[in-house]
Formats: C-alpha cells, sequence, structure tokens
C-alpha cells in the first residue's frame, strides 16, 4: 500500500511545535482544514498505548466525526506514532534546523476518498497548524 507524506516548516523552536500538537487545549484551535469546520473537544492521553480523539464538526452543524486512535510509539519532541481507530498507520516526525522545526506526517490512505483528496484535506491541518504556531 502506497503511503501519503505531507511536510511543512514552522519558524518555531521544536518544543513549542510539540506542544501545540499534542495539547488539547491547543489542538481545538487549529485541528480543522477549512474555516467551515472546527474541532469542539480534544483529548490526548500521550503514552504509548494512550489513546486520543478529536471531534470534528461542520460550523452549521451538518456532519461531524470522531478523529481517534491509540499512540504505538511516542518520543518527546521526535517523534510520534499512531494507529487511527479504522486501523491505518500515521507517523509524525518533527526536526529542528535552528529555529525552524519541520513537521512531516506519513499516513496510510483510507479507500473511500481519492489520494489526492486525503493528500489535500490533511496538508490543509497542517498548514493550518503551521499558521497557528507562528501567530500565537
Amino acid at each position: 500500500m502506497n503511503k501519503i507524506t505531507i511536510k511543512t516548516n514552522i519558524k518555531e523552536h521544536i518544543s513549542i511545535v510539540w506542544e501545540k500538537f499534542t495539547n488539547p487545549k491547543h489542538i481545538v484551535k487549529w485541528n480543522n482544514a477549512s474555516e467551515d469546520w472546527h474541532t469542539t473537544k480534544a483529548e490526548n492521553d500521550l503514552q504509548v498505548g494512550g489513546k486520543f480523539v478529536s471531534r470534528m464538526e461542520a460550523k452549521d452543524g451538518s456532519f461531524g466525526f470522531d478523529f481517534e486512535g491509540v499512540y504505538t510509539t511516542v518520543k518527546n519532541n521526535n517523534y510520534l506514532e499512531y494507529k487511527i481507530a479504522d486501523g491505518r498507520n500515521v507517523s509524525v516526525y518533527f526536526e529542528e534546523d535552528n529555529d525552524t522545526t519541520t513537521v512531516t506526517e506519513v499516513f496510510e490512505p483510507e479507500n473511500i476518498n481519492t489520494v489526492e483528496m486525503q493528500q489535500v484535506g490533511w496538508q490543509a491541518i497542517l498548514d493550518n497548524f503551521k499558521k497557528y504556531v507562528e501567530t500565537h
């Protein structure tokens, strides 16, 4: 199975990027692909075997879903690996170079939406994360 890779470069120290990526009080502020969606709640037990869930909803109330999974690897300020509820694996790499942190996500595609649609959607969320970190 081919995997999808997305990435962004954030002008911030790795420890701050990690905190804003993993802390639920921040996740609810950036975890959406477009302005007509939002994350209404987030929970995160950041340890191997720990569970996470983010409730993602259309702002008009027309649709919503829980994005959830279980961590299989956690290396603080460096690497996360988790299995989403549908069985797909996701890896997230954090690499710092001077005052810039590169975040790279690699994930297995699902079979409902096109690979391109999935890549664009996940990249939009990651771009929103970059914007949030650099402005807050």
